[in-house]
């Protein structure tokens, strides 16, 4: 069996690159032959063959396939976060997701609520969605491009830089704090996606610069010596599918603090797991009490990490897709 795996922006350092890649090795360690592709930019002429595409986020899918001189006879999409929580309920945008949807043989969800969310929108597609939880990364070891300053309190934000992750919020809320922790210390980590907010970002970063590092782009297999330094990961985002950045810090039983939006809930349990905040107050109540509280913190990083040992497994992620793909060729 070969599988073409279809992603917007690939290779460009971004959660759906994460993602296909993941998805390809744990494929391959199954036997399964895997091809990746990008949805954006130019499009090859004809599709590498394969006996399923496998699309990845439903609006960019959509235009993907309107450009191809021969369609695929079938195909699986994913649903990544934008196309579900934004792009479906947007009137400009509506109709081509609900169709990209329609056409494809199984679609795919990270989580039971957004099963729930796509089928009240569309419930004649119930029977053939699949709820598969994002598998973990797991990175070789290696040294971190630059060492944390002793005796400080460290967050870190990995995110392409972009209006959707809300950085600039992230800042803001971290420099109230600082104001009576003097320790603390952001690093923020990914490439700048959006030239506007990237020019925003790194203005407020270059005058805030004795206490934020922008790292900016880096290989992947480096992240893992990042969440290592850190004390906390950051989630400021307005919209995810499952991030997985998050997965892969609570893997490393780092306390992650994130917004309480849709994609963080289905990974987070509250105070149990992690933190996730509603608003400003929440947000500096709950890193104030991760900064000056070392038990809190290194309970909810355990608590992290055992989760994610339990439901995360990349292994399970990978055979649950090939089950999804046999299905379709069945």
């Amino acid at each position: 069996m070969k599988i073409l795996l279809a992603s917007p922006n690939f290779p460009q350092p971004r959660g759906n690159t994460v993602t296909v890649k993941r998805i390809a090795a744990g494929l391959e360690k199954l036997g399964v032959e895997t091809e990746i592709i990008s949805t954006t930019g130019d499009i090859a002429q004809p599709l590498p063959p394969a006996d399923v595409v496998h699309g990845f986020h439903a609006y960019h899918f959509y235009k993907f396939l309107q450009k191809l001189e021969q369609k695929p006879p079938l195909y699986t999409l994913s649903l990544t976060g934008t196309d579900l929580n934004q792009d479906l309920f947007k009137p400009e945008r509506r109709s081509d997701v609900l169709t990209c949807l329609k056409d494809a043989q199984a679609v795919h969800v990270f989580d039971e609520k957004a099963k729930d969310t796509l089928t009240e929108e569309a419930p004649e597609l119930g029977g053939k969605v699949h709820v598969i939880p994002q598998g973990n990364s797991w990175f070789p070891p290696s040294e971190a491009p630059v060492d944390k300053e002793p005796h400080t309190f460290l967050f870190l934000l990995p995110a392409g830089i972009r209006k959707v992750k809300n950085i600039p919020a992230a800042i803001s809320m971290l420099e109230e704090l600082r104001a009576s922790h003097p320790e603390l210390r952001l690093w923020l980590v990914g490439p700048v996606l959006e030239e506007e907010e990237g020019k925003a970002v790194l203005e407020m970063v270059e005058d805030r610069r004795e206490w934020i590092s922008y790292l900016g782009q880096l290989p992947h297999e480096k992240m893992g010596s990042l969440y290592k330094k850190a004390d906390v990961v950051l989630n400021t985002s307005q919209s995810e599918g499952q991030p997985a950045a998050i997965l892969e810090a609570m893997g490393y039983g780092v306390a992650v603090l994130a917004s309480n939006i849709q994609g963080n809930r289905s990974i987070i349990s509250n105070e149990k797991t992690g933190f996730l905040y509603k608003n400003r107050n929440e947000f500096l109540d709950y890193a104030g009490k991760l900064m000056n509280n070392n038990l809190v913190k290194q309970t909810i990083g355990r608590s992290a990490k055992q989760y994610i040992d339990e439901f995360h497994s990349s292994d399970d992620e990978a055979k649950a897709f090939l089950r999804m793909y046999q299905s379709v060729l069945d």
